[in-house]
């Protein structure tokens, strides 16, 4: 089904009917009816719009949707793999030094690498800023409605 025809409602049938000819003259519309039918047609067509983003909207979110479940199941199937590729260290190391001691250097390198991950994002963070146009735009238009409600 085509969003854009399901959201456009009755915008097609538009055409005048002389029983709505409020001047009560067959082929002839005042400027009223006119302006009336304008607006109207506007309203119509914002209305339309509006569905139109809602079904897309919709749709768009159902494929995100699908795409997240797959990359949850990518990331828990990964993590799984990583496991097992730390276990295949684990008993790699046991062949050449005590089962304990090959457990210890692998948990101790993977403790280097997470603080040495931790340190970056940390830094990055620290470089995130606060939208500033956002925030000065917002406070201005706070000021305007405050000025406008007070007058």
């Amino acid at each position: 089904m085509d969003p854009a025809r399901e959201a456009s409602g009755k915008l097609g049938s538009y055409a005048y009917s002389p029983a709505g000819n409020s001047s009560g003259k067959t082929g002839e519309r005042t400027f009223a009816d006119i302006l009336k039918d304008a607006v109207s047609n506007i309203q119509d067509i914002i209305r339309s719009e509006v569905r139109l983003a809602k079904i897309e909207t919709k749709e768009e979110l159902s494929k995100a949707s699908a795409a997240g479940v797959m990359f949850a199941a990518a990331v828990v199937v990964g993590l799984f793999g990583f496991g097992f590729c730390l276990l295949c260290a684990v008993y790699a190391l046991a062949l050449v030094m005590p089962a304990w001691a090959a457990a210890l250097v692998v948990g101790a390198c993977l403790l280097v690498i997470g603080g040495i991950l931790l340190s970056v994002g940390v830094g990055r963070w620290k470089k995130v800023k606060m939208p500033q146009k956002t925030m000065f735009t917002v406070k201005e238009d706070v000021e305007w409605m405050r000025s406008q409600s007070k007058s």
